[in-house]
């Protein structure tokens, strides 16, 4: 059974945040690394930067959940029942990555202040 285009839309708008999320906090992660270097036993450098990779992390295993879900929905024998499960799952999923991506952008904001 082919996976319904709702579906196929919110994984398709999942990604591209998780890939925003990648691109942000990497961005971060640049521009936290010489000022860490500088103050290397600054506590809120290291929880920000300790937050930029829990991010990354985050990204992570949120594309091996979505495939995950793509590899069980493309069965033959998924039930309506599965498609809906996934569906709020995956609108759990992009709720959880739009408050990383908001957080990573103030992260962002922040380390641009110290500049």
């Amino acid at each position: 059974m082919p996976i319904p285009p709702e579906i196929e839309s919110l994984i398709d708008r999942l990604n591209l945040e998780l890939e925003e999320i990648e691109g942000q906090a990497m961005e971060a992660l640049n521009l936290i690394r010489p000022i860490l270097s500088s103050f290397p036993d600054n506590v809120i450098l290291t929880q920000l930067f300790a937050s930029l990779n829990n991010f990354l992390l985050f990204v992570e295993i949120s594309k091996r959940r979505i495939n995950i879900t793509v590899n069980r929905l493309s069965s033959n024998d998924v039930t309506t029942a599965e498609i809906l499960e996934a569906g709020e799952d995956l609108g759990a999923e992009l709720g959880r990555a739009l408050e990383a991506k908001i957080s990573v952008i103030r992260i962002i904001a922040r380390l641009q202040e110290l500049r």
